[in-house]
């Protein structure tokens, strides 16, 4: 018996650090993102929302400011390569707004696993996002309000082979013992 294509992905689904600069097709991103769109979410309400971003001069100017956030050199690519930017960010008003965006984060890297495509998901989002800058970015893209960045999931082809699945730590699961 085959495994489930879902549990496939969550067990085999690798963080991944080395991109080729090839734009994925648009209907695998789209794919990607509409997974996203089906996380689950506190009371159903889907306050969450993603962000793309393809324009290799927005997707420098991202990783810029990323980078400075996490204080690494200048020369350094925090998005590792990674042609593809999807930003989820959530309403600040929503108190599970954390919540929410993480498993929006969830669902969008495993389905690019499903579809064939690499991610990583890439923190200091609600850094950038507190930014006026940026939030004119939000503003300029329709986004009304205030929102916190949840995080940014770097999409692409991998460069290289997909990493092996380490194995899991013991002690991590705990059951009833009736």
């Amino acid at each position: 018996m085959s495994e489930n294509i879902i549990l496939e992905a969550m067990k085999k689904r690798r963080s991944i650090r080395k991109f080729k600069s090839e734009l994925p097709p648009e209907d695998l991103i789209r794919q990607v993102m509409e997974a996203g769109s089906y996380a689950a979410s506190s009371m159903g309400r889907q306050s969450a929302v993603i962000v793309e971003v393809k324009d290799k001069s927005v997707r420098d100017r991202l990783a810029k400011v990323n980078c400075a956030i996490g204080g690494w050199e200048a020369s350094f690519d925090p998005f590792y390569g990674a042609p593809v930017c999807l930003i989820v960010l959530a309403p600040k008003a929503e108190a599970n707004r954390v919540y929410d965006g993480s498993l929006v984060m969830g669902n969008l890297m495993l389905a690019a696993y499903a579809v064939g495509l690499a991610s990583c998901w890439i923190h200091r989002a609600k850094e950038t996002f507190e930014k006026p800058e940026w939030k004119e970015f939000l503003r300029q893209r329709g986004l009304k309000g205030e929102y916190e960045g949840i995080g940014i999931c770097i999409l692409g082809f991998a460069e290289g082979d997909h990493p092996a699945v380490p194995p899991r730590k013991p002690n991590r699961i705990f059951t009833d013992k009736a």
